[in-house]
């Protein structure tokens, strides 16, 4: 009997498909540092983590039981991928499983900001009863979303769940990506298939042209001080992809100037302690890396990992 250490946990629907074939599934935390020792003493052949437990080369030489590690989620950077290939350990990850609750997230995050509910939401409990006129008035400025321009940089799985949802909005979709030429957004209106083509144009064409970037990219720093100016004064920019895309930095500097109007934040450098510069700009929608939190994501984040490792292992 093969068994599974889920150390970030494992959607319940998964963990029964794993059962069932025949697996001995324990979903119980393990300390980062005590990680080697579990695996060992337990003779895990199988590992799954989320976001919060790393896998790193002295987990992988101090482990050599295991034979799989699973991502359940789309990136990979907590894991020493390559090094763990070459010992001979599979890797999986689920990238599909969690594109429409990232996607929707950001439309979270644009909706806020271009109504000032990151702001409202913690003034309103303190001054709306003594000020609420002049809370009325601060916020009038709101703007639509629909006939505007977003910018996607990055049209894979997220990408393109972000285009469908702007082009359900009323928005014009741009996108950028170094691997992908053409793309077909593919979406069903009224019962009917429908198919957009969508080309994709140079990074610099991109930051001039869009109202609104979002960004869903491995990692990598894309976003600076020197970027930022390439782009429309007003710009919006959401970030739920990696820490870091945007510099913070850098992003902070053009929030407090006015370059940049509003930002939205799933992600940031310094997991889990992000800058508190960040936390507490009025101009930012912040959340805590809940991209992929959603019950139905999670189901098909555990559903996906358990066939793949079924696969592998029978």
């Amino acid at each position: 009997m093969k068994k599974i250490l889920a150390n970030d946990g494992i959607d319940a629907q998964g963990k029964l498909l794993l059962e069932k074939a025949g697996f001995t599934v324990v979903t119980g935390k393990v300390a980062q540092e005590n990680m080697a020792k579990a695996i060992n003493e337990n003779g895990y052949e199988g590992l799954t983590v989320r976001s919060a437990t790393k896998v790193r080369k002295d987990v992988i030489d101090a482990c050599p039981s295991l034979k799989l590690i699973g991502r359940g989620g789309v990136g990979m950077d907590n894991i020493d991928v390559d090094y763990a290939k070459s010992k001979g350990i599979v890797v999986v990850n689920t990238p599909a499983a969690s594109s429409l609750s990232v996607a929707e997230l950001v439309f979270g995050h644009l909706f806020t900001i271009v109504r000032f509910l990151q702001d409202s939401n913690r003034l309103m409990p303190a001054k709306g009863i003594a000020e609420f006129d002049v809370l009325k008035k601060k916020y009038a400025g709101g703007i639509e979303l629909s006939g505007k321009t977003i910018g996607i940089v990055g049209i894979g799985r997220i990408g393109q769940a972000v285009a469908r949802i702007a082009y359900g909005v009323g928005m014009k979709v741009i996108a950028h990506d170094p691997f992908v030429k053409e793309i077909k957004i593919e979406m069903e209106v009224a019962g009917s298939k429908i198919s957009v083509p969508v080309k994709t144009i140079s990074l610099d064409e991109l930051f001039s042209q869009s109202d609104f970037i979002t960004v869903h990219v491995p990692g990598g720093k894309l976003i600076t001080k020197k970027e930022i100016a390439k782009m429309k004064s007003g710009v919006v920019l959401v970030n739920a992809s990696r820490g870091g895309v945007i510099e913070e930095n850098d992003l902070l500097e053009a929030l407090n100037s006015g370059k940049v109007a509003g930002a939205g934040l799933d992600v940031f450098e310094n997991e889990p302690k992000p800058m508190q510069a960040l936390l507490q700009h009025p101009k930012i929608s912040l959340t805590p890396h809940i991209g992929a939190a959603t019950k139905e994501a999670q189901e098909r984040i555990g559903v996906e990992l358990s066939e793949k490792i079924i696969q592998f292992f029978i």
